[in-house]
């Protein structure tokens, strides 16, 4: 009897899945190169925030805010809970001085109460910082519906202090004079407080301006800290064109305003312009900057946030335009020094992810630093 003939698709088939195969496993060798050359790179965080990095940046950002939303939704705190007995210790104790005290930002009102023990009162980051400190800082508990959050707030005096926008090892990704990625051991002296910087410019889709240079073109409508040549800092919703003009020294934008005109954003409830990362209602680590009506900065941060919250507790810090800067425990980092020459930093919560000496090693994120201006001491 004779064999049956041989079956034509079948190996048809197979040929053309090992041809398919193959060239998939050729067209992901360019991407395996990419990802092993970025995690070789020097970073200070694990192989998977690494990871999770990268993926955003070559286009899967909307698969990983996908899978954080999920996360993040099934991880939601419960409302209720014990009552807090005490507050985070932030500051030091004021001293007393025979001088006029300085202007002051009023006391945070208390959600709760009865208030705990120190909580919405201003206290001086500087162990030494005389009648006039640079820094302030202050908790307190943001929601009567959780009564277990604590916000971290930190009032920043821009006539005593100067604003540097710093680039990071790999944040921006292209920039001229990226510079050492850290606080330079010549400013030491001087540096007052470090905070993050915002979202990483592929995330945001927004502009950066640095050293008077576009990096990346500014975008109208977008919330944006900017210093002028002049040195005075500003929050702003910009609308200056992609270039913006030659008075700008720095200018880093980030997503919409989510205060302005001292007035929430009508969309921090159910908006469409936090929806590109983590979800605007989803609880997450949040940090935001505000600037008050005297000019002042206010930092602001704290552990279960949806946007709208988080512009709550700047608006009442005092904050009447703001932006919200990172999410999630990876990026979200103030340090206060206690002592010149960067000495005994100290993270506004102590639930903060990162050390407390982030700023001092290479980081890879950019960020910002506060120095004392030149002859106003500690």
């Amino acid at each position: 009897m004779a064999p049956p003939p041989p079956r034509r698709g079948l190996s048809a088939w197979r040929r053309a899945r090992r041809v398919v195969l193959l060239a998939a496993a050729i067209c992901l060798i360019p991407a395996a190169i990419s990802f092993l050359s970025a995690v070789r790179e020097p970073h200070n965080v694990g192989l998977g925030v690494t990871s999770v990095e990268w993926m955003r940046a070559h286009g899967g950002n909307g698969i990983v805010s996908q899978i954080e939303n999920w996360y993040y939704t099934l991880t939601a705190p419960a409302k209720g809970g014990a009552p807090l007995k005490a507050l985070p210790q932030v500051g030091v104790a004021s001293a007393e001085t025979g001088a006029k005290p300085a202007y002051r930002p009023p006391r945070i009102k208390p959600l709760i109460h009865p208030a705990l023990p120190g909580e919405g009162v201003w206290k001086p980051a500087a162990a030494h910082a005389g009648g006039r400190p640079p820094v302030l800082l202050t908790t307190f508990r943001s929601d009567p519906e959780y009564p277990q959050f604590v916000a971290g707030v930190a009032w920043i005096d821009s006539a005593r202090t100067h604003l540097a926008y710093v680039p990071g090892l790999a944040e921006p990704p292209e920039i001229e004079h990226r510079g050492p990625a850290e606080v330079p051991s010549r400013l030491r002296d001087r540096v007052a407080a470090t905070f993050n910087g915002g979202f990483p410019l592929e995330t945001s889709n927004a502009g950066l301006i640095y050293r008077g240079q576009v990096v990346e073109a500014m975008v109208n409508g977008i919330a944006t800290l900017v210093e002028y040549r002049d040195g005075r800092i500003d929050i702003v919703r910009w609308e200056h064109g992609e270039a913006g003009s030659g008075h700008v020294w720095f200018a880093k934008q980030n997503l919409p305003p989510i205060i302005y005109a001292g007035k929430l954003n009508p969309n921090l409830s159910d908006g469409p312009e936090w929806g590109e990362t983590v979800n605007n209602a989803v609880r997450v680590w949040r940090s935001g900057l505000g600037i008050d009506r005297r000019g002042n900065l206010i930092y602001a941060a704290a552990n279960y946030q949806t946007v709208g919250s988080l512009a709550e507790i700047l608006r009442r810090a005092g904050a009447v335009r703001a932006l919200e800067l990172d999410i999630n425990e990876d990026w979200t980092t103030f340090i206060s020094y206690r002592h010149p020459g960067a000495g005994e930093p100290s993270n506004l919560l102590p639930e903060m992810f990162r050390p407390d000496t982030r700023y001092l090693t290479p980081d890879e994120r950019d960020f910002f630093s506060v120095y004392v201006r030149p002859g106003q001491g500690w």
